[in-house]
C-alpha cells in the first residue's frame, strides 16, 4: 500500500513515539535523589524530581496536542495542593503544561532544521500560599530527526575540464551535496553519489563524488564535450530515501596529437612578371585538427630552385604561409619555378611522436607570365659635356634603349619638354643622337638634366625614361668686371704714392686654375699727373689721386624720372619722420646686373631679348620683357618658389617719350653756373655754398 506524504510523516511520528515510550517503559524514568538547598533563616530542607525523558517528534502533523512528557514532585501527595508552572523557550506559545498534573503537550508543528533543541525551566508551587516547594530546575526539550530534507548541490550545476586522450580514472571534478537532517541520528543525512548520465565515458566515487574518466583515448576531435547528470541519494542510497541531481559539463581540453597535413601534394600559381618586389605570390596553408598553440606552424622552403627568388612566412593568425618575392621576376630569364614547402607545428608533444612526424611537405610550381615591359635604357643616367662655344647642331651624345620583351619591337626617342623647357636640345627619334638646338650659355645655366622618353612602335604606352646630365664646359668670353662702383675721397694734404683705394675685379667665367686679371689706367688719364697707377698682377688694384670734388647738382639726374620720389603727409607736422618714399629705379631699369644663381632642379625657358632703347620700345612690349626677365631669374634661382607659386610685379611702364618739361631738370650737375653767392646769405646758406661754389677751398679736405 502507497501512502501519501501526510501519511509517511504521521506514520514516522507514531513510529518515534512508540520508540520514546517503548524506551520509558524498558527503563523506568530515574528519579533523581533528595538534594539539598540551602535557605536563610531556615533549615536545609529535601529536593526531589521526577520527569520523562523529553523527546519530541517534529514535523507532527495531528490535529490533538502531541504529549511531550510529565513533570512531577516528592512533595506532590496527590491532593491537589502543588500547582506546576512552565517557563522558557516556547513556553505556554508552543509548549503548555497541566498544573495540576504536571503533563507536558506541544500545540504546533515543530521543524527541527529550524531549531533542534528548547531550554525550558519548571517550578512546583504551592497552591494556597503559591510560594514554591522545590527550587526551580531547568530541562531541555530536544526535537528528534525525521528524513524530511533532501540532499542539495549547493554549488551546481558545474563545468569542468580534462585533457583529451587522458588515462582512465583522470580527475576531473568532485562535486558536493549537502542534507540539512540530522547527521547524528540515524542516515537520514548520509549521502552517496551516482552517475544517471554520462556512462560510460565517466564515473564517480559514491563516498566523495569525484568524478573520473572511465574510457581510454577519448579524442576531442570527434567529440569535445560531454554533459553529467549526477544524483546525490540519503540513507545511504536505500528505499524510501530522498534524492538530488545537478549536471556536470565536462569540456575535453587540446593537446598536440594532430600532425599538419596539406589537403593536396602540389599547387600551381600564374603570377605576372611585372609583380613587384615584396608582392604576394600565394597563401598556403597545412590543416591540424588541433586548437591554439597546438596549431601553430612553421612554414620554410627545403628544395627547389626559387630559393633566392621566393620566401615564405607564417601568419600568426590564420597559421597560411605566405610566399612572397624577394627579388624581381622576368619572364624573358625563366618561365617557371618549383618550390618544395614543409609546414611543422612550432611545439610537439613527445607522448604522440610515435603517431608519425608531426610535419608534411607540398610542392608548389610558379609560372612566370609574360608582360609588355616599357624599353629599358642601357643605362640609368647618361652623363655628357658639352663647351658652350658648341654651334648648333652639333652632336653632344648618344642615348640607346630596347624592348626587353620576346618581341623586341623598335624604339623611338623623344625629350621630355618638361625637363628642357627652353627646347636647347634635340634627340634623333631612330638613333637616339643628342644635339644642340639653341646656343649654350654656361653663366646662365651650367648643367641641364633632361629626361629622354622611349616608347614603342607598336604600343606608344609604353614608355621607359632615361636621364641625361649635359656639363656645360667655360670659355673665355666674358670680360672682367669691377666688383662693385668706387667713390674715393681723399685729404688735399695726401703725400704722393699714398694707397687710397684697393679695386677689385670679378669674371664670370671659370677658369680651372683661377683669374688673372691686369690693370691700367684709360687713355684720357694717363697725361694726368694726379694719378699713378701700380699692378699687382694679382686682384688688386692701388690708385693714388688727388681731384677736385664733385659738384652734387640740386636737381634730379637728367636720367631719374620726377615720380620716383613720391612724398605723401598723413598730418600737419613731423617734417620728414611722416614722408615715405618709393625708389621705382630698380623697377625702371631693366639692365641692372644681377647675382645669377643657378638652379639645377629646372631648365629655365626664356631668353634675353636684345634691348634696344626702351623709351623707343611700346609699353606692352617693355612690360612683357620685364615680366620675362622675372622668370627667368626665379629659373635659375635655387632658392626660388616652385612652378604653381604667384608672383607679382609693380611695374607701372616707362612713361611718355617726351622729354621731361620740368625746369627742374633744365641744368645738369655739371653746368657752369656759379652759385658763389650763397655764401653772402648768411650761415643759414653756408653748407650749399661750400657744395656748389666754384671757389679753390672747395676741394676735398
Amino acid at each position: 500500500m502507497k501512502l501519501g506524504k501526510a501519511e509517511l510523516c504521521h506514520f514516522l511520528q507514531l513510529v518515534g513515539l512508540f520508540l520514546c515510550f517503548s524506551g520509558t517503559s524498558q527503563a523506568e524514568p530515574p528519579r533523581s535523589r533528595s538534594k539539598l538547598y540551602f535557605q536563610s533563616g531556615r533549615s536545609r530542607t529535601k529536593r526531589s524530581w521526577v520527569w520523562n525523558q523529553f523527546f519530541v517528534l517534529e514535523e507532527y502533523m495531528g490535529s490533538d496536542p502531541l504529549y511531550v512528557g510529565k513533570l512531577h514532585s516528592d512533595v506532590d501527595k496527590g491532593d491537589g495542593s502543588i500547582k506546576y508552572i512552565l517557563s522558557g523557550e516556547g513556553a505556554s506559545s508552543i509548549f503548555i503544561i497541566d498544573e495540576n498534573t504536571g503533563d507536558i503537550h506541544a500545540t504546533k508543528r515543530l521543524d527541527r532544521e529550524e531549531q533542534a533543541y528548547y531550554t525550558l525551566r519548571a517550578q512546583a508551587l504551592d497552591r494556597l500560599t503559591n510560594k514554591p516547594v522545590e527550587p526551580e530546575s531547568e530541562f531541555v526539550i530536544k526535537i528528534q530527526d525525521i528524513n524530511d530534507n533532501e540532499p542539495k548541490f549547493l554549488d551546481g550545476p558545474y563545468t569542468a575540464g580534462v585533457p583529451e586522450m587522458s588515462p582512465v580514472g583522470t580527475s576531473v571534478v568532485q562535486v558536493t551535496a549537502t542534507d540539512a537532517d540530522d547527521p547524528t541520528y540515524g542516515n537520514s543525512a548520509r549521502v552517496v553519489y551516482s552517475i544517471l548520465q554520462g556512462q560510460p565515458y565517466f564515473s564517480v566515487e559514491p563516498k566523495t563524488g569525484v568524478i573520473k574518466t572511465a574510457l581510454p583515448n577519448m579524442d576531442r576531435e570527434a567529440k569535445d564535450q560531454y554533459l553529467l547528470v549526477i544524483q546525490a541519494k540519503d540513507m545511504v542510497g536505500q528505499n524510501g530515501g530522498l534524492s538530488g541531481t545537478t549536471s556536470v559539463t565536462v569540456t575535453l581540453t587540446d593537446v598536440n596529437d594532430n600532425p599538419p597535413r596539406f589537403p593536396r601534394r602540389s599547387y600551381q600559381y600564374n603570377v605576372p612578371e611585372s609583380l613587384p618586389v615584396a608582392s604576394v605570390v600565394a597563401r598556403i596553408k597545412a590543416i591540424d585538427a588541433d586548437i591554439g598553440v597546438n596549431a601553430e606552424m612553421e612554414y620554410k622552403i627545403v628544395d627547389g630552385d626559387g630559393l633566392e627568388i621566393f620566401k615564405i612566412t607564417a601568419d600568426k593568425e590564420t597559421q597560411e604561409g605566405i610566399i612572397t618575392i624577394q627579388k624581381e621576376l622576368d619572364f624573358e630569364a625563366k618561365t617557371s619555378y618549383t618550390l618544395r614547402i614543409e609546414a611543422a607545428n612550432r611545439e610537439a608533444d613527445p607522448r604522440f611522436l610515435s603517431l608519425g612526424p608531426f610535419s608534411d611537405t607540398t610542392t608548389i610550381k610558379i609560372i612566370v607570365e609574360d608582360v609588355d615591359e616599357p624599353p629599358v635604357f642601357s643605362s640609368p643616367l647618361y652623363p655628357m659635356e658639352v663647351s658652350e662655344a658648341t654651334q648648333v647642331g652639333n652632336i653632344i651624345g648618344t642615348v640607346t634603349a630596347h624592348d626587353p620583351d620576346s618581341s623586341n619591337s623598335p624604339v623611338r626617342y623623344s625629350i621630355d619638354r618638361n625637363t628642357d623647357l627652353e627646347r636647347f636640345f634635340n634627340i634623333d627619334a631612330n638613333s637616339g643622337v643628342i644635339t644642340t638646338a639653341k646656343l649654350l650659355d654656361r653663366e646662365t645655366n651650367a648643367v641641364h638634366n633632361i629626361t629622354v622618353l622611349a616608347m614603342e612602335n607598336q604600343n606608344p604606352s609604353q614608355v621607359g625614361r632615361g636621364y641625361v646630365a649635359i656639363t656645360i664646359l667655360d670659355i673665355n668670353d666674358n670680360a672682367p668686371e669691377f666688383a662693385m662702383d668706387y667713390e674715393t675721397t681723399v685729404c688735399e694734404n695726401a703725400q704722393p704714392g699714398q694707397v687710397i683705394q684697393k679695386i677689385s675685379a670679378v669674371d664670370k667665367d671659370e677658369p680651372s686654375d683661377g683669374h688673372h686679371f691686369y690693370f691700367s689706367l684709360t687713355t684720357d688719364t694717363t697725361n694726368n699727373q694726379n694719378f699713378s697707377l701700380k699692378d699687382n698682377k694679382v686682384l688688386i688694384l692701388l690708385i693714388v689721386t688727388m681731384r677736385r670734388r664733385k659738384k652734387e647738382s640740386l636737381i634730379f639726374d637728367e636720367e631719374r624720372d620726377i615720380r620716383e620720389n613720391i612724398v605723401r603727409y598723413d598730418d600737419e607736422g613731423g617734417g620728414e619722420e611722416d614722408t615715405e618714399a618709393f625708389d621705382m629705379t630698380a623697377l625702371r631699369n631693366l639692365n641692372v646686373i644681377r647675382d645669377s644663381k643657378t638652379r639645377r632642379d629646372v631648365t629655365p625657358e626664356i631668353q634675353f631679348l636684345s634691348r634696344p632703347t626702351l623709351k623707343s620700345i611700346p609699353d606692352n612690349v617693355i612690360f612683357r620683357e620685364f615680366i620675362w626677365e622675372r622668370l627667368k631669374e626665379a629659373d635659375v634661382d635655387p632658392g626660388a618658389p616652385p612652378y604653381d607659386s604667384l608672383q607679382t610685379y609693380a611695374f607701372e611702364g616707362n612713361g611718355s617719350i617726351a622729354e621731361s618739361l620740368s625746369s627742374l631738370d633744365s641744368i645738369s650737375s655739371n653746368s657752369d653756373q656759379n652759385y658763389d653767392y650763397l655764401s653772402d646769405w648768411g650761415p643759414r646758406f653756408k653748407r650749399l655754398a661750400d657744395m656748389y661754389g666754384n671757389g679753390q677751398e672747395n676741394l676735398y679736405s
